[in-house]
């Protein structure tokens, strides 16, 4: 497995090595030893699976502490671009995006640690799973709408499909 760091620190991109035959194929896609040696020492507690058509745009969803959660992110099937904003305060990248196309051909993930609000959009029809290092919270529940003018994001999808409660979240600038 290779692990490659993004320009926000603690953002970890991690590509499973593929082991392929006429049978089909076959790789690890997670072993807390070498997760745990290359930055990603923590324990999931939680794993979410969401089913996905083309053009839809989940996020910018997150928890506040305590029950912030890390996230390791992956496509089970089709392609997603993820996109994560950082908002850690103390952070010298706090307010800045990044993006990483996951996947499902190459087993690509992401970890992105506790204090980052994380939100995909589906490339194609897509199943997105992700483990989680706390539990969801409904009291702790937040995010950043989709389309925030300060962010500018290019989502890579024309005609985005969001659901009511996204399309009614707040703006990057309110949570200052």
């Amino acid at each position: 497995m290779q692990f490659k760091t993004n320009h926000i620190e603690g953002l970890i991109e991690c590509f499973p090595t593929i082991f392929e035959d006429d049978r089909g194929l076959f790789y690890e896609s997670y072993n807390k030893i070498k997760f745990g040696d290359n930055g990603i020492p923590f324990d999931f507690v939680q794993d979410n699976y969401s089913k996905s058509k083309k053009g839809v745009v989940r996020g910018l969803h997150f928890q506040n502490a305590p029950h912030a959660q890390g996230k390791l992110v992956r496509c089970m099937t089709g392609k997603a671009l993820d996109v994560v904003v950082d908002l850690r305060k103390d952070s010298a990248t706090f307010g800045q995006y990044a993006k990483v196309l996951l996947d499902a051909e190459i087993g690509n993930m992401l970890y992105v640690p506790a204090g980052f609000a994380h939100g995909f959009s589906a490339l194609e029809d897509t199943i997105f799973v992700y483990k989680c290092t706390d539990f969801w919270n409904k009291a702790a529940e937040s995010g950043i709408i989709w389309n925030d003018p300060d962010l500018n994001i290019d989502w890579e999808v024309s005609n985005p499909i969001i659901s009511e409660k996204d399309a009614i979240l707040p703006l990057f600038k309110t949570l200052l």
